[in-house]
């Protein structure tokens, strides 16, 4: 009897003593760039065509409303990176947008004179890839960076690989090789940007199956300049021209025209390119047997750009987009899947922005959280398993003009309410968004006291992390501005509605050193 004790005392032991062998937890996350909130099939959009992004949606959770940091692209990458808001960071514009009495250059006339910012992710941030680095993860970069200068790029920020990412925020040679990047080999006269991309990223993952690894696929698309092949173009000017031509694409915003419908087939075609690549990096995942411990991130850096920057989509029903203060401007794609976490929800209408995704990536592959760095994000993974979220305030400083037509402006947002302070006036913009995603009706005035509890706790927070405030330009000049207002309202807007048609029509010429360039996944 005594002897028989012994047998399962021994087998408890020895399964105590061995550790049960855990295949390493990966993480891919994919950033689009200036990819608009319904540039995408599976949000019930007939013109855009993106089959692998449906898919990934399928099998993720959905934040309906995910937000970027910023309206415009380097505030919303250094969040990112740092799990913080752009006033705390310091980068709160494009970096390499003007600043002082250097934006008088632009002829906008406006004003006030934007402040200076920082113009490179904070060297005495721990990024997010650094924090994944320290834990044994092989850290690789493909694609846009422009976080600053050369000895601010993608390597000095913790990446072990980096393939393309440099200074600039727009593929300098465009989407067809030879790209003119210095950290990106030319292929054959032709290569399509986005898919070498995705095989770059695929033969990192390749020769690291054995090893956690953190990559970071960056997209160039859906950035200007906007460019498609010859097949896709009449692909896409046919379905336009079959669903009915409207007969004016764009409306008036306060500065710019700003494009109302989704009929432009070079756009579109750029989409369906970068969907192909996303997709040749997912079926990759499938192909390697890496699917199931791989986390994959989607989303994007900004909103579709509906004015200025080539106007290449509506962001419809939400106003505005990229450079706005408004839903267009700033909610994104937001998806997460993690193939290992249980009864992982479909979607969620919780506000969730991408300061979120640091901790969110460390808490799911199980490192310990660092607060004292991602300050004002929050894991994700509670909410993700269908635990409810507690109420919290998102904060937004863009004290900029955008060259899209934005305006100063810091915004709030409490629970269904959003609060927009202008710089130019002080006035306040308060939005029910629950019933008014389009931002159509001000009720500020309505609730006087609420838009004065939300200014405050706004105000609280940015002068609390010491963020900067344009200043008025002492050599502003009204009529100026109005001579430029106008015509922005009527030479511009009738230039846009021609050159919208001519794009359209069945003998259109592009540059030719795109048209004949092909996009496979060859």
């Amino acid at each position: 009897m005594e002897q028989n004790l012994w047998i399962p005392l021994l087998l408890l032991f020895l399964m105590l003593g061995c550790k049960k062998s855990v295949e390493p937890k990966n993480v891919l996350l994919i950033l689009v760039d200036d990819y608009g909130y319904n540039d995408m099939s599976f949000r019930n959009n007939s013109f855009y065509e993106t089959p692998s992004i449906d898919q990934l949606a399928s099998e993720s959770t959905v934040f309906k409303e995910g937000y970027a940091n910023s309206r415009v692209c380097s505030p919303s990458r250094a969040s990112i990176m740092t799990g913080k808001f752009t006033a705390r960071h310091g980068i709160t514009d494009w970096i390499g947008a003007p600043a002082g009495e250097e934006w008088r250059k632009k002829k906008r006339f406006n004003q006030l004179l934007p402040p200076e910012y920082s113009r490179q992710l904070p060297s005495e941030d721990i990024s997010l890839a650094e924090a994944l680095k320290k834990q044994g993860y092989t850290t690789f970069f493909a694609g846009k960076w422009h976080l600053g200068s050369k000895g601010s790029w993608p390597e000095d920020h913790g990446f072990d690989h980096n393939i393309g990412g440099w200074d600039s925020g727009s593929p300098n040679g465009g989407f067809f090789a030879p790209y003119n990047n210095p950290n990106l080999k030319n292929g054959q006269p032709g290569e399509n940007l986005s898919m070498r991309l995705a095989k770059e990223t695929v033969a990192f993952m390749k020769d690291n199956t054995k090893q956690p690894f953190f990559a970071f696929l960056s997209f160039y698309a859906v950035h200007a300049p906007l460019q498609t092949t010859q097949p896709k173009w009449n692909k896409y000017r046919d379905k336009a021209v079959a669903s009915g031509l409207a007969e004016a694409g764009y409306g008036m915003e306060a500065v710019l025209p700003i494009r109302q419908v989704q009929d432009n087939p070079i756009y579109a075609g750029l989409v369906e390119s970068m969907d192909d690549a996303v997709g040749h990096v997912l079926d990759a995942l499938r192909e390697m047997g890496l699917e199931e411990n791989t986390m994959v991130v989607f989303t994007s850096d900004n909103g579709g750009v509906a004015s200025g920057d080539n106007y290449a989509t509506s962001n419809l029903p939400l106003r505005g987009g990229k450079g706005y203060p408004f839903e267009g401007g700033i909610k994104e794609p937001y998806l997460i899947k993690i193939p290992w976490l249980e009864n992982q929800t479909a979607e969620t209408d919780v506000p969730v922005t991408g300061a979120d995704i640091y901790p969110t990536i460390l808490d799911a592959v199980e490192v310990e959280l660092i607060p004292g760095q991602h300050q004002d994000g929050i894991s994700l993974l509670p909410l993700m398993g269908g635990l409810p979220a507690k109420e919290r305030s998102l904060i937004w400083h863009y004290p900029h003009y955008g060259n899209q037509g934005g305006q100063p402006s810091s915004i709030i947002r409490k629970g269904k309410w959003k609060l927009i302070h202008y710089y130019e006036d002080g006035r306040d913009e308060l939005y029910d968004l629950e019933i008014d995603i389009s931002e159509k009706n001000n009720v500020a005035g309505k609730h006087q006291e609420l838009t004065s509890a939300l200014l405050a706790e706004l105000m609280d927070f940015l002068n609390g992390v010491d963020a900067k405030f344009p200043k008025q330009d002492p050599l502003y000049d009204a009529e100026k501005e109005r001579v430029y207002l106008e015509r922005m309202a009527t030479e511009k807007r009738k230039a846009l509605e021609q050159q919208r048609l001519e794009i359209l029509q069945p003998n259109f010429q592009p540059n030719a050193d795109w048209w004949g360039s092909q996009t496979t996944k060859d």
